[in-house]
């Protein structure tokens, strides 16, 4: 039986974990940033960054990093934000995504916030389709060339 979960990002997998990204086709590497940025802007931001990796059993499949305090919006003391989101390509489709999503809505819950927001590029459907069949609302900003949404938890 498979096991998803999520990891603390150590020297033992940073290799791979950083490797993931390249498995990206060209249009998913414009709308995320590289996996080796994000975790070098968790290293710099160590109160705010919740950075951890998507683990399949044994193996990274994946990157997810929480902002804890996100300045940028209202509701800052009672939301998190979803910074990075990514899953391989050979693990994409597969309901991987959604099931990180529902261990995230958990934390959420477990750390009594009452929203999760994300932006996401809007040059295709994707990530945008993906994130409103998951419960997401578009709230009708854009910050930094991209739409900004929001879970209701």
């Amino acid at each position: 039986m498979s096991k998803l979960s999520l990891q603390l990002i150590t020297d033992e997998n940073l290799t791979q974990v950083i490797k993931l990204s390249d498995t990206l086709s060209e249009y998913q590497k414009g709308c995320v940033a590289p996996n080796m940025y994000s975790i070098a802007e968790a290293y710099v931001n160590p109160g705010n960054a919740w950075p951890r990796a998507i683990y399949l059993n044994d193996q990274p499949i994946g990157f997810v990093m929480l902002s804890l305090t996100p300045d940028e919006i209202e509701e800052k003391d009672k939301s998190y934000y979803l910074w990075r989101f990514m899953i391989a390509a050979d693990y994409q489709g597969k309901g991987y995504g959604k099931a990180v999503l529902d261990f995230i809505v958990e934390k959420c819950k477990t750390d009594h916030k009452d929203f999760l927001y994300t932006s996401c590029e809007m040059k295709g459907d994707m990530p945008y389709q993906f994130y409103l069949k998951y419960g997401f609302i578009d709230t009708g900003v854009v910050a930094y060339g991209e739409e900004v949404l929001k879970l209701n938890i």
